[in-house]
């Protein structure tokens, strides 16, 4: 498919909020129920499991593909909810910079003192991308 098709503007990126974190961690305990519930039924049986894997063009420290369209100039330096699937389970969101490139951050306190929404830890993450 040719990218002229792509709409150049998406809805893909959505800001990291309180909302989010509670979304993410509604699916760690679901999933970890599910996990038990498997166990349970498969204590004799040994069940490969469908493993996720992160999406190579979403790493760290690449450059955002050009498939999500243009970044919002409010949304830059700010915390996103993560595009990569793979991390719909875990407690991290992306930060993205001026020149697209993608930063991973953990949504647990930061020093058990800063949280991922605090001022203080939002100034460093956008003195840390700022290029």
């Amino acid at each position: 498919m040719d990218l002229w098709c792509w709409p150049s503007e998406t809805n893909s990126f959505r800001l990291f909020t309180p909302e989010s974190l509670a979304a993410i961690e509604q699916r760690i305990a679901e999933k970890k129920k599910q996990a038990d519930k498997e166990k349970e039924k498969n204590k004799d049986q040994e069940a490969e499991e469908e493993q996720l894997t992160p999406q190579l063009d979403l790493k760290i420290c690449k450059t955002l593909p050009s498939l999500y369209g243009d970044i919002p100039a409010e949304l830059i330096g700010e915390p996103l909810e993560d595009l990569d699937p793979y991390y719909s389970d875990h407690k991290t969101f992306m930060v993205l910079n001026k020149r697209r490139i993608i930063f991973r951050f953990t949504a647990t306190p930061a020093l058990c003192i800063f949280g991922p929404f605090n001022p203080v830890r939002k100034a460093a993450i956008k003195i840390l991308t700022n290029s």
